[in-house]
């Protein structure tokens, strides 16, 4: 299996983008759960109104969700020198640069968006760079994703005590880190905040790591370039302090969210199980979820 991972990550990345449009394809049509969360969380973005240009959009989410699977293999498997060599451009870096002068500590956030992998790949080539991880669901991943993330200054935390400890620990040396925001917390980790027009669990624990340690919280993706030209890591202005108040610091956090995935809403993985659970509101009238 690694052979062969490490195989196809020497195919140049405009035919690995041109057989993961196809990829994208096949699993839309082959997985009718998927298909319809897809629909349904592009559909409740209200990104467009017209039917015409929604289909176009639909379109080039499915294949754009095929092209984030197979590029994995390029950046996991492909030396790091190699892989870094594809990000082409970089803007906002005078945002991070004045972040970490303040010597706080610094969180970066990035969107299930474009290429986040080489986003964080090369965040972690600048500076030491502590990332928060979920372990796959598949034990056999696991090992492939530990190889391809943590390199360069990167260290890897998992999402449990042991782990935010590290990620306290690192913003107290006044390091980076970094994590996903729009990735589904575990009960009790969360709040309930408006993400596109309907509540979605969020991640509470990067507001609560602020306030531990005044450090500043910057969001950044990397979006994926016409034609397989490589990648734009793009870095935004750093977030106004975070509110005391979870459910509002979470709202701050998607709504930073929703301006960067608008930017290039086809690159966004709509796919993502991002409503899962039941909000308060509908647990107060559990015959509406009926």
């Amino acid at each position: 299996m690694t052979a062969l991972a490490r195989l196809l990550a020497l195919l140049p990345l405009r035919l690995m983008h041109f057989l993961g449009s196809f990829m994208g394809w096949l699993i839309y049509w082959a997985d009718a759960r998927y298909a319809q969360r897809l629909r349904e969380n592009l559909r409740s973005g209200s990104l467009v109104t017209d039917p015409v240009v929604f289909r176009r959009l639909l379109r080039q989410t499915i294949t754009s969700a095929g092209k984030a699977i197979l590029e994995i293999f390029v950046i996991w498997f492909r030396p790091e020198a190699s892989v870094l060599k594809l990000v082409r451009e970089v803007q906002g870096w005078e945002h991070v640069e004045a972040a970490r002068a303040v010597g706080k500590g610094l969180i970066l956030l990035t969107p299930h968006l474009g290429c986040f992998e080489i986003a964080g790949l090369y965040s972690g080539s600048r500076f030491p760079f502590t990332e928060l991880y979920r372990p796959p669901k598949f034990a056999w991943l696991e090992p492939w994703m530990r190889a391809g993330r943590a390199r360069g200054h990167i260290d890897l935390a998992t999402t449990d005590y042991a782990g935010v400890k590290k990620l306290l620990a690192a913003l107290r040396r006044g390091e980076v880190i970094g994590a996903l925001p729009d990735q589904v917390p575990s009960q009790g980790d969360g709040a309930w905040a408006d993400f596109f027009g309907r509540s979605a669990y969020t991640m509470t624990l990067m507001s609560r790591l602020q306030q531990k340690t005044g450090a500043m919280i910057i969001c950044f993706y990397a979006q994926r370039l016409d034609d397989a030209r490589g990648y734009k890591v793009i870095y935004r202005p750093a977030l106004p302090t975070l509110s005391e108040h979870p459910e509002q610091a979470a709202r701050q956090i998607n709504a930073e969210l929703e301006v960067i995935i608008r930017t290039c809403p086809e690159q966004y993985l709509w796919s993502y199980n991002r409503y899962k659970g039941t909000p308060p509101e509908r647990a107060a009238h559990p015959s509406e979820t009926t």
